[in-house]
């Protein structure tokens, strides 16, 4: 009999998963994240070990004596030791085409927000001002403005086309992009430094590596308008907080949007929740009652794969023998 290990839910949560393991008589086991000792040695109990942000390192990786399969419920790979895994044997699998349209629809919100002052005219109504100019304005007309995308994988290539769809021009910087790729799609292929010089709007949509950790740092927030906006929906190591923090107060960029921080959940002494231009959604950018439900299947859809001695569908990595 195999055993799953889900380290990111409590039982009364993982009902989809269990009833989908029937089907190859393995046993589940939930613990609570993977941060204490006696839930690594939970997970050491893993054929296959399912997780969404908890580190998966390299000493924990190596402990797994009879894990194959380590099941990313999600798409960032960043807290995950794929080298090890892969040496150790073990598959690593993500779920890289679920949520598509959420996140690329909570960037377009933010986007709207801050485009229209929506939290300036609602603090403004609470305040009991009908309309107060000194919060509200200058708002400047959305249609012609320029957004500028980092990373044109599947989000960011659906956040590019919904701004298209407001009026907006696209630029974007991908260097695994070519002119070829966007060639019907009028998308405006760029370099960071001219992306930085020229958008009005900046939406993140990277993974997280050490080449693109603190994309966003000092250097490109002086190259960026002083009414840019800052949109990040992808990982929140992506941008220095404390270059961001300096610019927005300094008056560098306009303000920013952030669903994902390098600290979660933040303290409540955080200094980027401390400036009112920095608006701070609690990493729900993905969520949907549908997209819940498809990330779970999909997962578990690998893990069967994997403990029924099949290749997943979704792998990151090729394990040694």
């Amino acid at each position: 009999m195999k055993t799953v290990v889900i380290a990111h839910a409590p039982y009364s949560d993982t009902q989809l998963e269990r009833d989908a393991l029937k089907a190859i008589n393995a046993t589940v086991i939930n613990c609570d994240g993977l941060g204490s000792a006696s839930a690594r040695e939970t997970a050491r109990r893993a054929d296959a070990l399912m997780v969404t942000i908890q580190e998966v390192d390299g000493d924990l990786i190596r402990s797994l004596d009879n894990c194959k399969h380590i099941a990313r419920v999600g798409t960032g790979l960043d807290a995950i030791d794929i080298p090890t895994a892969t040496e150790c044997g073990m598959w690593v699998t993500y779920v890289p085409d679920y949520s598509i349209d959420e996140v690329s629809t909570h960037a377009i919100a933010l986007l709207l927000n801050h485009a229209r002052r929506l939290r300036q005219m609602v603090d403004s109504v609470k305040a009991g001002a009908w309309y107060d100019a000194a919060r509200i304005e200058p708002a400047p007309r959305l249609k012609g403005q320029i957004l500028g995308v980092i990373g044109l994988g599947r989000i960011g290539g659906a956040v590019a086309a919904k701004a298209r769809g407001l009026g907006l021009s696209v630029i974007a910087y991908d260097p695994l992009i070519t002119a070829d790729n966007v060639a019907d799609s009028a998308i405006e292929l760029v370099d960071l430094a001219t992306l930085f010089t020229r958008a009005d709007y900046i939406s993140l949509h990277t993974p997280l590596t050490e080449s693109s950790r603190h994309i966003i740092d000092a250097a490109a927030l002086d190259k960026m308008k002083p009414t840019a906006y800052l949109i990040n929906t992808a990982r929140g190591e992506l941008i220095d907080d404390e270059a961001l923090l300096k610019a927005v107060r300094a008056g560098g960029i306009a303000g920013a949007a952030l669903d994902v921080l390098r600290v979660e959940p933040p303290p409540a002494d955080f200094p980027l929740l401390q400036d009112e231009r920095i608006l701070i959604t609690p990493h729900g950018a993905w969520y949907s009652e549908a997209s819940k439900l498809d990330v779970r299947r999909k997962a578990i859809e690998d893990v069967i794969r994997v403990l029924k001695g099949q290749k997943p569908l979704a792998p990151v990595n090729q394990p040694s023998d």
